[in-house]
Order: structure tokens, then C-alpha cells, then sequence
């Protein structure tokens, strides 16, 4: 394996994926921080925060961030999501240093103007607005809102409209201070790179980040129930779902491997027989999304209004069949071949990579081999299929109706 992981003294994982092949490197930081830590009144701070960062620093305008970065044909961004926040770059391998240095900069050198904050709050309203546009987006922020009512696990990562407009300033630069801890953050890097000269630059630009450990968010705690919002649009948009499992639990495995076969490609059950049989649905598909402590199982579906029901009969009726007699020989196969095919491919990118080692140091604190991985998916066995099918079939479900 060409990975090696060391550890500052402050806390901060230094990973890195060598791959002398290529001749670039993927490199970023991602911090174990996002949408379940905030409180409620501060709903949408880490999104702001993100956004905030490429905006200033105390030795680069917005600009000149944006040129400097462009001037080596790199590539600069960062996202948001439930569990963490990521601020990563893709350069030529020779300009490493200036990426890590462009990082480095905003997020310990952010000055967060307060003009420049108050163009921000616009562009993310209109974000949130342009996403209301999308009904399969409004369906899944209703869906994890109605399967985590009343907590950080179940807010839109946008954050709410009233919440951004009158966020403090003091609020956002605070966010960063009081969370953005070494202990919780890895920098990864992926490509054309040695793991001493990632360490030397990241002795050079995070040696003094804070060293204690970050606040851990609340508990999860799944409610689940039904949710019908009428809207003036072609199509009823279905999400149908369940508890799923951790990352870390026994059954995150046989959990994926029973969506790839219930909805997860053109060759699934729901596939075969809601689009190709019946021809109900241009669009359904199933999902398994995990966390630290809980994870999501469902189907997601387009259809007309006179079909939704009995879509959903399909659905259920599925998910009961494979509960009762499980997959057979041939399905399951097909199913540990995608996911397998997909592990494997995916390590054909230095971006994937990277954000592979990082995200599997902030839930597992070491990184899996890519054999590990795919032996583990070969493990599944139909029995497990079948009782992960099976813990679905009588457990609470989540279901959001959005449309006529």
C-alpha cells in the first residue's frame, strides 16, 4: 500500500496516497465538522464558513486567490456536508507548496470582511432558492428532516433562510476558532507527491493550530413518520426510508451491497420492475448513506401523481420478497461486481483518493486497504442480504410525498 499516515504534535493527520505515475497531486484538509454540530439558532453556519473562506485573508484578496490558483492550472474548492467540511485543490506536482500554502491561508488567515459577508449571505439565499427549484433536492432535504425531526441531524446543510440573513459576523469567524481543532482535521494529499514534503509543509503552515478537542455534536436519534407537502409540479416525488447502519457497524457492508441489488443500477429489482416492466418511473433508485452513529436506507422515485401509490406497492412489495426469500446467486453477484468495480475505479483518480484516505481517518482513524474493502464486499453473504431486508421490512419508515 503507498499510504503513510503520521501525526503532528498538536494532533493534525498528515496522509498521503503516493502515486509516482501521475503528474499531478489532490490535496485538501477536511475537518470532522459540519451541519449536525451546529445549534439550531446558528443553522447553516459551517456552509456559510466555507463559503466565507475563500473570500479574504490577511495576505490575499478574493482575487488573488482565485489568480493564484488559476495561474498554475489548479483547481481550488471546498463542500459541506453533515460530518465534515473539506477545503481541497488539485495542482500540477510541482506546485504543491503553493496549494498547501492557499489553504493554509484561508483557513488561518480568513479576515471575513463584512462586506464581502454581506454579498455572501446573498449568493447563499439564492442558492438556497435555486435548490426549492429542484423537487428531487426539496423531497430529500423533507426526508431527513421527517427521519431526524427536532435536531442537528435532520437541518438542511444550507441552513435556513432567516438563520443566514442574521448570522453575526462574530458567529462565523467564531465557528472557525471554537471547531476547526488539529485533532479533528486531516490533510491528504494524492498523486505525485513524497510523504515528508507533505509533513514539512504542514509543520510549516498548521503547527499552531489549537490543540484540543472539538466539541462532539449530539446523539442521532431516528423518528421517522410521513410527511405530504402539495406543490404545483409534473410529477410526484417519492423518498421512501429506514434506519440504516453506521459506518461502523456490522451490517454498513451487507446494507450497501442490499441497495445496489433492491435499486442501485439498470440490472436492480426496482429498476426491472417499475421502469423496464411497467413503465412508471423515468427516474428510481435506492441509496445507503451512513454516519458516525446512524445511516439512511430508502428509494427515491418520479412519478405521475395517478402512479404513486402503486409505485410505492412495488417498493414495499420488494423490499418484503427479498425479506422473506433474499437475493439470488446470480443478483448478489452482479451486486458485489459493481460495488467492487466501483472501489477499484475510483482509485484510478487522485482526487478520489485522497478524499478516500481522509474521510476514512476521521471515521476509522486508520486507512483501509483497497483489498480490505473488497473483501469485505465479497464477504456478504445472501443471509445477511436478506436479514438487512428483513430489519427494514418491520422497522418505522420515513416517507416524504412531494408534488400534485
Amino acid at each position: 500500500m503507498s499510504v503513510t499516515v503520521s501525526t503532528l504534535p498538536n494532533g493534525l493527520r498528515v496522509a498521503t496516497d503516493t502515486m509516482k505515475t501521475v503528474e499531478t497531486v489532490s490535496l485538501g484538509m477536511w475537518v470532522g465538522v459540519g451541519t449536525r454540530h451546529e445549534r439550531e439558532a446558528e443553522n447553516g453556519v459551517s456552509h456559510l464558513l466555507e463559503h466565507m473562506a475563500f473570500k479574504g485573508t490577511e495576505r490575499r484578496t478574493a482575487g488573488d486567490i482565485a489568480r493564484e490558483i488559476e495561474a498554475v492550472g489548479g483547481f481550488l474548492n471546498a463542500y459541506t456536508a453533515r460530518e465534515v467540511t473539506a477545503y481541497y485543490a488539485k495542482v500540477l506536482k510541482d506546485d504543491a507548496a503553493l496549494a498547501v500554502d492557499i489553504l493554509a491561508d484561508i483557513l488561518t488567515g480568513s479576515v471575513f470582511d463584512a462586506e464581502e459577508l454581506e454579498r455572501e449571505r446573498t449568493v447563499i439565499l439564492q442558492e438556497i432558492g435555486q435548490a426549492q427549484d429542484f423537487p428531487e433536492d426539496v423531497a430529500f432535504d423533507l426526508f431527513q428532516e421527517t427521519a431526524f425531526p427536532a435536531q442537528a441531524m435532520g437541518r438542511s446543510i444550507l441552513g435556513r433562510p432567516e438563520v443566514v440573513r442574521t448570522l453575526p459576523r462574530e458567529a462565523v469567524a467564531g465557528w472557525m476558532g471554537e471547531r476547526y481543532r488539529a485533532p479533528a482535521m486531516v490533510l491528504a494529499a494524492a498523486g505525485h507527491i513524497e510523504h515528508e514534503t507533505l509533513r514539512g509543509l504542514a509543520e510549516r503552515h498548521f503547527a499552531d493550530l489549537p490543540d484540543t478537542p472539538a466539541p462532539v455534536p449530539e446523539a442521532a436519534r431516528y423518528g421517522g413518520g410521513e410527511v405530504r407537502e402539495n406543490r404545483d409540479l409534473e410529477q410526484t416525488h417519492l423518498v421512501l426510508g429506514y434506519e440504516g447502519p453506521s459506518f461502523r457497524e456490522a451490517g454498513f457492508y451487507p446494507a450497501q451491497l442490499f441497495s445496489t441489488l433492491y435499486g442501485g443500477g439498470m440490472s436492480s429489482r426496482l429498476f426491472q420492475e417499475v421502469r423496464e416492466k411497467r413503465g412508471l418511473v423515468y427516474s428510481i433508485y435506492s441509496f445507503a448513506s451512513s454516519a458516525a452513529d446512524t445511516g439512511l436506507v430508502g428509494v427515491y422515485a418520479g412519478t405521475a401523481q395517478e402512479n404513486a401509490e402503486e409505485v410505492l406497492d412495488i417498493v414495499r412489495g420488494q423490499l418484503d420478497d427479498l425479506a422473506d426469500h433474499g437475493p439470488d446467486e446470480d443478483e448478489l453477484a452482479r451486486a458485489r461486481a459493481q460495488l467492487r468495480a466501483s472501489l477499484l475505479m475510483a482509485r484510478e483518480s487522485t482526487s478520489s483518493r485522497c478524499e478516500q484516505l481522509a474521510q476514512q481517518l476521521l471515521v476509522h482513524n486508520r486507512p483501509i486497504p483497497p483489498e480490505e474493502l473488497t473483501e469485505r464486499v465479497e464477504a456478504v453473504s445472501a443471509a445477511e442480504v436478506m436479514g438487512i431486508a428483513a430489519r427494514y421490512a418491520g422497522a418505522p419508515p420515513s416517507l416524504v410525498v412531494l408534488g400534485p
